[in-house]
């Protein structure tokens, strides 16, 4: 069963004007949702090869408007938002994203040819296999430490912002912030009114018709 089908005519945007959301939800939101299609932090190449790697990272269904994940890592750096604490062998958040597309660029050339963006689906897994396990070998890399870098940099800022967008959350029945609302059923397997109806086989128009309900 595909996401889609297991929550079958679910739309947490429905929400938006219920008493399930309240102004400050609302507000989050509607500002994750105006991110900026185009980068601010990142020039063109860095940019080309960002999002070549969130494509790989976290590949999305082409039955939807991808959630611009690149577009977040951008924002991300741009307001300077960073996790509150930093590896001692790590350079600040900007830099080491700078150097990393940098490396996985001089990486592409060097052995395909082409920057990582024009490399095939194949090469480009390898390169962030070899990434992951830090076998790169590039003096693009300088000193920053290569596993540390997909582990604490590719990995949370290319996939949480996919999960704190509406999008992901249909995908997951997921109804947003519990304020001001809130859950009372709490026991196991139990549904409140306001959350989505996973659709059980035989049962996918009954979980539409709760989940066209769901507000």
């Amino acid at each position: 069963m595909t996401d889609q089908a297991r929550y079958p005519g679910y739309d947490v945007l429905a929400k938006r004007t219920t008493l399930s959301w309240n102004d400050i939800t609302r507000r989050v939101i509607d500002r994750r949702l105006a991110v900026p299609r185009q980068p601010r932090h990142f020039n063109q190449a860095q940019w080309a090869t960002l999002q070549a790697l969130c494509a790989r990272i976290l590949p999305q269904p082409g039955d939807r408007p991808p959630i611009p994940l690149a577009a977040y890592v951008d924002q991300r750096l741009v307001e300077g938002l960073g996790d509150g604490y930093r590896f001692a062998s790590m350079p600040d958040d900007r830099e080491a994203w700078r150097r990393g597309l940098a490396a996985l660029d001089a990486e592409a050339e060097t052995k395909h040819g082409k920057p990582f963006h024009a490399i095939g689906i194949a090469e480009q897994d390898a390169l962030i296999g070899q990434l992951q396990r830090g076998e790169l070998q590039h003096p693009a890399w300088g000193d920053m430490p290569q596993k540390t870098f997909f582990a604490h940099r590719v990995i949370p800022d290319i996939t949480r912002p996919y999960y704190a967008h509406p999008t992901a959350w249909n995908e997951i029945g997921f109804g947003g912030p519990a304020s001001p609302r809130g859950y009372v059923r709490m026991g196991l397997d139990r549904r409140d009114p306001w959350e989505a109806a996973e659709a059980k086989p035989g049962q996918e128009q009954e979980a539409a018709r709760k989940n066209a309900r769901v507000g």
